[in-house]
């Protein structure tokens, strides 16, 4: 096989491998959805989509599993309570979750965050994230570059974030899917 014909049928192989990596984590069909999509949104430059579905990603995959470990049996319905927030990551932290896989690349004080108490909780970055996007709080993403006179917002001040996410993504699914295979396989 010529050194071209090689190539292309590896990128090939690669995009293959990428369209497949969220569903081959075992996180489960009403999870993974979320995260396959936002890797589609993310690859058509769709950023807003490409952030709050991978919040989504999160947050479902978190809220599943820890049903999943209170009562090992099929979800029947997601306590509307239990959204994402530190008490839900605490808790999932307490059983085990590997959820220091989500905190952001500055974050060393992601623990003490999960700690924190109210009236002075410090919520972890990636709760205050999906606090924000996810409520159409967009503000510390305009851009400011050109002085306050000229700022302005695009989903494009949302690209880094986008690809940030997603990052984060895949190591959480690559954690939970091996804790999700002990725990059911176990």
């Amino acid at each position: 096989m010529n050194e071209e014909v090689q190539e292309f049928v590896d990128m090939g192989r690669r995009k293959h491998q990428e369209r497949l990596f969220f569903a081959e984590q075992g996180l489960g069909a009403e999870v993974h959805w979320f995260f396959t999509q936002a890797s589609q949104a993310l690859k058509s430059e769709l950023y807003l989509p490409a952030c709050t579905s991978f919040l989504n990603g999160i947050e479902a995959s978190l809220r599943v599993t820890m049903y999943q470990v209170e009562n090992p049996v099929r979800v029947e319905a997601l306590d509307p309570v239990k959204t994402l927030s530190n008490r839900l990551l605490k808790s999932a932290l307490d059983s085990g979750l590997p959820v220091e896989a989500l905190a952001f690349p500055e974050e060393a004080d992601f623990l003490d965050k999960l700690e924190s108490k109210k009236p002075n909780q410090i919520n972890v970055e990636v709760v205050r994230v999906r606090h924000n996007l996810c409520h159409g709080n967009i503000i510390e993403y305009i851009n400011t570059d050109l002085g306050e006179d000229n700022a302005f917002f695009t989903p494009e001040c949302c690209r880094e974030l986008a690809h940030f996410l997603h990052l984060v993504s895949k190591e959480w699914a690559e954690q939970l899917g091996v804790f999700r295979r002990r725990l059911f396989n176990a």
